[in-house]
């Protein structure tokens, strides 16, 4: 059994207990969070696709950790000019783990 979630724009396919890592949620770590998003739901009875969502699934997880991920560095460069500047950035994300998904 399988879902596939949508949050932070992207989509996730997810089976239970797997651990994923999403764009950055405003909640707690060690607190319940609901995906009400949920594209597509396989389970023993077949496939459904939702029309944009399927109506009723649900899928239940629980927050490990709220983190950083590790520092880029981006180069901004303009030849002649005797410019150059470099830049880090440290993207923001939420460790979580499927708990259980609802069809």
């Amino acid at each position: 059994m399988f879902a596939v979630i949508e949050t932070g724009g992207k989509q996730y396919k997810v089976l239970e207990q797997d651990i994923i890592y999403v764009e950055k949620l405003n909640v707690e770590e060690g607190s319940e969070i609901v995906f009400d998003k949920v594209v597509a739901v396989s389970t023993d009875a077949g496939f459904k696709a939702g029309v944009p969502t399927v109506e009723g699934a649900k899928v239940t997880a629980t927050v490990l950790k709220n983190g950083k991920n590790k520092k880029i560095y981006v180069m901004k460069y303009k030849p002649k000019k005797n410019e150059k500047k470099k830049i880090g950035h440290r993207q923001p994300y939420t460790k979580v783990q499927i708990t259980k998904i609802e069809a």
